[in-house]
């Protein structure tokens, strides 16, 4: 009776183990490829709902062509010395109507005190000044500051004042007028000068136009918005200051088609949390050049940190985004809405800056373009801790580090990449994707290189490790000419490289790829000899390749990780010569000399076992094995 429970269990365990998915490896495998640090967190929102204290310029301000209005508790004072000559000031209880007929000067309107039941509206067709010198504005019914004056504003904070603006959850409009924020603008508006503003947006937005905005100095602090944070109809321009956001809806929003949302200098902290409430969103472009720092948190399901209908554009800067919430079910586009650090409908470039994206949600995304994808240099570095999102048990979409629909392509910089969850894979092209330099960096759960076309590699420093899938997939022809490729998948059926039974070219590079299996180059096409190891031993931490005859060393190499079974490596290098024997150690030690990701130039090598010889054939692209191959499914 025991003997027979004893074989019924090795049956059901043996059953298991085959059983097991490719998502479903042993504990140990699992760790040994994944890492060992915590995954980061986003904080969460800490609010900001006290205001900042006001205060006006302690030394006298002179503006040229001025009128002057002084708000207190008892309502406002007005000095006009234009009351003759086509500008008048309606006074009512501290609720000011400005209305200017003078086209031939520029006035401006300065604002001085504290009120909590009055508002600003301006009427005018004429460019003219707004001096904010310490006033705080609360309307209970409205907007705060109304320009009706469809030319352009230029406001200026005067250095040292705190200056506040307030509307109210509920307004009382005027027909056939906009007020669609606590500062509202018809025009072009301008804000400059060495202040602080404060805006809180309970109504709507916090600072609208309905022409462009730009932004050369100041502290701007919008400190909350029912809906944008700052919403404008034309293009967007942040040249200075410091700007912070928190939003329910968008942080930064432009209606414009033909124009950008461009950031050259400055420093913009931006945080959203609403359903798809996106940090800065444009119908156009989005272009940073900047000298400044951007800062960004989404914590709204579907929300992106940066979200155009057009291009990305990132030539300088420093830029943060931290995503936390999860996908959702677009009931309008019947389709599901992930959350994303970077969402682009067109093309993104990168030339130079930093770049840090953590996504957490549920199916979030840290970069994700509808078109081409292109860096060229700088360092880029995302994180994605989500789990997949399932929608009704038919719909499902799993977190990705970087992907483009189009084709990807890196010329340069560092590129590191993190992802943990299942099915979450690290860089991937539904087209082709294209390596010609930079250093590279990926730890991904699924997949860490995939490609739906072709994969090319012409250089950089590559390491790639899948906990659970292959390190670089090609669903079609795969070539390599340069570079250096360190390449650890995971279990049989998986391997370090995979491109079925397509096109596998090498021409130069020096790759060395390992895991349960491995395509094979395709030896007509190739010029630079292969070798392909299937070694049945357990726990292989060092391999070492040198020739049978003077010892020459060809690799010396650290796994990234262990295999608990069998493990197959594919190596190919300038260095393999023609028709000259080789000896495969497995085991020893290493000690001294450098390594990228366990590939060592110039390390002591102490010889362990020999695990089988080989010697390379005469033709360019010949391709050597060693052991038995149980090959891909």
């Amino acid at each position: 009776m025991k003997k027979n429970l004893l074989i019924i269990c090795l049956i059901l365990g043996i059953a298991m183990m085959y059983a097991c998915s490719k998502d479903d490896f042993t504990e140990s495998e699992l760790e040994e490829t994944q890492q060992t640090d915590p995954d980061p967190e986003i904080a969460d929102d800490p609010g900001d709902t006290d205001d900042d204290d006001l205060n006006a310029n302690s030394q006298s301000i002179h503006y040229e062509n001025a009128v002057l209005i002084a708000f207190s508790s008892n309502g406002a004072s007005v000095t006009n010395p234009f009351e003759n000559n086509g500008v008048t000031v309606e006074n009512n209880n501290g609720h000011i109507v400005i209305t200017s007929a003078i086209t031939e000067l520029e006035l401006n309107y300065v604002l001085s005190g504290i009120i909590a039941d009055g508002s600003v509206k301006i009427y005018g067709e004429k460019k003219f000044g707004l001096v904010l010198n310490g006033v705080g504005i609360t309307n209970p019914n409205g907007a705060a500051i109304n320009i009706q004056n469809k030319k352009k504003g230029t406001v200026t904070l005067v250095d040292n004042t705190n200056n506040r603006l307030i509307d109210g959850s509920t307004y009382t409009y005027t027909d056939g007028e906009d007020m669609k924020a606590t500062f509202f603008s018809e025009g072009n508006v301008e804000i400059g000068g060495n202040g602080a503003l404060e805006i809180r947006g309970k109504n709507k937005h916090g600072l609208c136009t309905d022409g462009a905005l730009t932004i050369t100095a100041g502290t701007i602090n919008i400190k909350e918005a029912a809906s944008d944070g700052i919403h404008t109809n034309d293009e967007i321009t942040i040249s200075g200051g410091t700007l912070t956001i928190r939003s329910v809806g968008d942080g930064i929003e432009s209606e414009s088609k033909t124009e950008p949302v461009s950031i050259t200098a400055g420093d913009i902290s931006i945080i959203t949390t609403g359903e798809k409430g996106h940090a800065i969103k444009t119908k156009y472009n989005v272009e940073i050049e900047s000298t400044g720092k951007v800062e960004i948190t989404t914590y709204g399901a579907a929300s992106k940190g940066i979200k155009p209908a057009g291009d990305i554009t990132i030539r300088k800067g420093d830029i943060t985004v931290n995503s936390a919430g999860d996908a959702i079910w677009d009931t309008d586009e019947q389709d599901i809405s992930s959350a994303a650090g970077i969402k682009c409908d067109g093309n993104f470039l990168m030339e130079e800056g930093t770049l840090t994206l953590l996504s957490t949600g549920k199916g979030g995304k840290g970069i994700n373009v509808d078109g081409t994808l292109i860096i060229n240099g700088g360092t880029v570095t995302v994180t994605t801790t989500g789990d997949q999102y399932v929608y009704n048990r038919s719909h499902d979409t799993a977190a990705k580090a970087i992907k483009s629909d189009g084709n990807l392509t890196i010329n340069g910089g560092n590129i590191k990449i993190r992802t943990s969850k299942t099915e979450a894979e690290g860089l991937e092209s539904k087209a082709i994707l294209t390596i010609t330099g930079g250093e590279i960096d990926i730890e991904a759960y699924d997949d860490a290189i995939n490609a739906s076309t072709h994969i090319q590699v012409d250089g950089g420093n590559i390491y790639c490790n899948s906990a659970t899938n292959d390190a670089i997939d090609s669903n079609g022809t795969l070539t390599v000419t340069g570079g250096v490729i360190v390449a650890a998948g995971a279990s049989q059926p998986e391997g370090g490289f995979d491109c079925d039974n397509s096109r596998f070219t090498i021409t130069g590079g020096t790759l060395i790829g390992i895991g349960g299996a491995t395509s094979t180059p395709t030896a007509a096409y190739c010029t630079q000899r292969s070798l392909v190891f299937n070694s049945s031993s357990s726990n292989i931490q060092y391999i070492r390749i040198e020739s049978t005859s003077g010892g020459q060393e060809v690799l010396t190499f650290k796994l990234p990780k262990t295999y608990s079974s069998r493990m197959t490596m594919l190596f190919s290098s300038p260095s393999l010569a023609a028709n000259t024997g080789y000896t495969i150690y497995t085991g020893g030690t290493i000690s001294g000399g450098t390594d990228f990701h366990g590939f060592y130039t110039g390390a002591t090598y102490t010889k362990g076992t020999s695990a089988g010889t080989f010697t390379t054939g005469s033709a360019a692209g010949s391709v050597s094995t060693v052991g038995t191959s149980i090959g891909r499914p």
